[in-house]
Formats: C-alpha cells, sequence, structure tokens
C-alpha cells in the first residue's frame, strides 16, 4: 500500500470473520497493492485497475479475483461464485490456519492477477442470450418505451433483471416483480442500484 494512504477500518465490513479478513489484507497489501472501498468491501487495486475483493459470508471468507477466470489455477483453488457467474473466482477459507498456510500460494495468485491486468488482456467470453421471460415480453410489446430503455441497460444489468424475473414460480408474480421494476429500469438504473446508493447514504 502507497505510505500514507489510509486503511479501511475492517471490522466495519466483516464481523466475525475480522480475523481472517486482516490476514488476507496484510497478506494482498504486501504485494503493493492499494486499498480501496468498493461495493462496500475492501478493493485491492492496481494502478486504479480492481484486481482483488475481500468478502465475508455465512459460512465462509473469500478472496473475489474480478478476472478469476483468466487465472492459471494448478493448485485447484479458484470457485465459480454461481452458476451464471464467467469471469470472478473466489478462493475460499474457513479460518485464520487455512489462510496462513497458504500465503505462498495466495501471493502467486495475486501477482497473476496483476499481471493479468496488465497485460490488458480482456476476458473472451461469448455469452448466450437469456431467454426473455413471457411476461417481460409482454412488457415489451405493450410498451415501447420500456422496451428500449430495458435494451439500453449494460447486458449485465439485463441479465440481472431476467434472472430475478425468471426465478419467481408463479406468472403473477414475475408480472409483479417486472411492474416494481419497471420505473427503475425506465431511469436507466440496474436491480441492485437503489440498495447501493441507499447503503452509500448509510454509511456517509
Amino acid at each position: 500500500m502507497t505510505p500514507g494512504k489510509k486503511r479501511l477500518k475492517i471490522d466495519k465490513y466483516f464481523g466475525t470473520w475480522e480475523d481472517e479478513a486482516e490476514a488476507l489484507r496484510t497478506i494482498i497489501l504486501d504485494c503493493g497493492l492499494d486499498e480501496e472501498l468498493k461495493w462496500g468491501k475492501p478493493c485491492y487495486t492496481f494502478e486504479g485497475k480492481n484486481i482483488v475483493l475481500i468478502q465475508g459470508f455465512k459460512g465462509y471468507c473469500a478472496l473475489l479475483f474480478l478476472k478469476g477466470f483468466m487465472l492459471s489455477d494448478p493448485n485447484g483453488i479458484l470457485v465459480k461464485t454461481g452458476k451464471n457467474t464467467t469471469v470472478g473466482r473466489q478462493i475460499r477459507f474457513g479460518n485464520v490456519k487455512e489462510i496462513v498456510k497458504m500465503k505462498s500460494i495466495l501471493k502467486t495468485y495475486v501477482y497473476q492477477a496483476v499481471e493479468v491486468e496488465k497485460s490488458g488482456l480482456k476476458p473472451d467470453i461469448k455469452r448466450r442470450k437469456e431467454p426473455v421471460p413471457e411476461e417481460l415480453q409482454d412488457k415489451f410489446d405493450k410498451h415501447p418505451a420500456f422496451k428500449n430503455a430495458f435494451y439500453g441497460l449494460t447486458p449485465g444489468r439485463q441479465r440481472a433483471y431476467i434472472y430475478y424475473f425468471k426465478s419467481a414460480k408463479q406468472s403473477k408474480t414475475r408480472e409483479s416483480r417486472i411492474e416494481k421494476y419497471a420505473p427503475q429500469i425506465l431511469k436507466g438504473e440496474g436491480l441492485n442500484d437503489d440498495y447501493t446508493s441507499t447503503r452509500k447514504k448509510v454509511q456517509s
């Protein structure tokens, strides 16, 4: 970390994973990365580029490599964060001892992630277009302005909405969700944008 930069107050974000997060943070900062707060989590960057996040969940603490898909994984420790995840990969931990034991390995992965960023390489991922639920298509047909607004969103935001709408088992619930988020879509906002902005206000 650049001398003089203020360290984040780690216990503010991790609760029971404070010790594990502090151990991970020490390893990452020793690799020369800078520390910032992004998405409500400590994020470590190289020349302003996001490299890795520390995350805390109910059952584990994790390092999330933003371009983990592009890393070599000879130790078989990189994990997809979900079935729809394409680029990001996690390394998960259950206690401080696991982290200490893997210190040299973790540094290797961090350095590799930095080299990927320095190379300028971009993930070559071809996504299949996610099928639109019938209720959303009906909304498009009846309201062209809504359709234009939806497809004006970034691909990631489009997918997030589609996954959320489709996850409802009943058609009536899908319709209700679409109507609830229609104003947000028309404003060009993503599914979680309202939550993120509210959280920032609370933290400030």
